[in-house]
């Protein structure tokens, strides 16, 4: 007899702002339509235009702000005992599950030596909520967005590395090959004051600070000193007033553009408009931005904190920063990429990598561990 399987996917926000919340749309609304199961979302907001997904809304309790993450994993528990789920699939820290998408590092290690805090009460109780979740919620598969989460994941807690994944994010080529490169590239450029013939690097992040803008600033004012020519887009979300005084002190002011936070479409025509991607991030999981500059072409020098790194070759298709203080060095990667017969091949090699990391591809490796886990609750 053919029994259709219920499968509960849980985020706080489905489909919203956020990589985990954009990953979590992208990558359910395709299994939806390539797996033929039922899929219901525990969610507390979402945002979709897929019909054949149900959707639960669940509360969340923020105030005092310590009983959000218990809140949130508390209710979940209540509303998955009361439905008849085959596998449940948690893209955020609750109490149990059978797939757990680790779209961070855990969170003790992320307050102690990425942001170096003293534990707040929120802080105790979010790291309460996954441990209790890693050790006692029954998961069979944890599924890392980068090496470089799953090395850190497996360095807090011991467990067996057999049951630890790592499946990269995907992205879509359509949104890039859709388009007319060289008229987006006139458009964007006369829209933002800057000269056709000009090398043109890109930056995108809804945390300056985080993602190593400083950095980038103190390597470009090299390339100034060296009378080389370029401008610099600054996408995103942040302290533009601090950054532009640090352009300004670093004789950079006139090269710097910031635009502010751009939604996704604009964003894509502003990678379709540049040549080279660069971030120097503090620490990132994984950094979906490389992957979606890669889509448009363009290669890119990112840190060794960065897990995107997982699809970085030196020298191939872009490079790996281990020191984001060194100007000079950063700077002698960067002006090698302004060259545009240095830059073409490894722009091709760049879009090479993204396409064969598309979502489809990721799709069909978590559709695997899907019909694995499945197939063991059959036993």
């Amino acid at each position: 007899m053919f029994i259709m399987q219920n499968i509960a996917v849980v985020i706080p926000k489905y489909g919203l702002v956020g990589g985990a919340e954009q990953f979590a749309s992208e990558l359910t609304e395709k299994l939806s339509g390539q797996t033929g199961y039922n899929y219901h979302v525990f969610a507390n907001r979402w945002q979709t235009s897929a019909a054949s997904i149900i959707f639960h809304k669940v509360p969340i309790v923020s105030f005092p702000k310590f009983l959000t993450t218990i809140s949130f994993a508390y209710f979940v528990r209540r509303k998955l005992a009361a439905g008849n789920f085959t596998l449940v699939h948690s893209h955020e820290r609750i109490y149990a599950a059978d797939i757990f998408t680790l779209h961070g590092i855990p969170h003790r290690y992320w307050v102690h030596n990425v942001r170096r805090k003293k534990m707040s009460l929120y802080d105790l109780a979010t790291a309460w909520v996954e441990k209790k979740l890693v050790e006692e919620g029954n998961c069979k598969k944890f599924i890392a967005v980068s090496s470089l989460t799953k090395d850190i994941f497996l360095q807090e807690y011991r467990i067996n590395p057999d049951k630890v994944a790592v499946i990269n994010p995907g992205v879509d080529l359509n949104d890039y090959t859709q388009q007319n490169k060289d008229s987006v590239r006139n458009s964007i450029r006369r829209e933002l004051g800057i000269n056709i013939a000009d090398p043109v690097i890109i930056f995108a992040s809804m945390n300056f600070e985080i993602k190593g803008l400083d950095d980038v600033l103190f390597s470009l004012a090299k390339l100034k000193a060296q009378n080389r020519k370029f401008k610099f887009i600054v996408a995103g979300k942040g302290n533009i007033k601090k950054y532009t005084k640090m352009a300004k002190e670093a004789q950079i002011g006139p090269d710097v553009i910031f635009t502010g936070p751009v939604n996704k479409e604009k964003l894509i025509r502003m990678y379709l408009a540049s040549d080279l991607y660069i971030m120097l991030s503090k620490f990132d999981t994984f950094g979906m931005v490389v992957l979606e500059a890669m889509a448009a072409g363009l290669p890119v020098i990112i840190s060794s904190n960065v897990g995107a790194k997982d699809l970085v070759q030196e020298d191939k298709n872009g490079f790996i920063v281990s020191n984001t203080s060194d100007a000079d060095y950063i700077a002698t990667k960067i002006a090698l990429l302004l060259d545009e017969n240095i830059r073409r091949p490894l722009a091709e090699v760049a879009y090479q990598t993204a396409a064969q990391n598309t979502w489809d591809d990721v799709t069909k490796k978590y559709a695997a561990i899907y019909e694995n886990i499945l197939a063991e609750h059959r036993v």
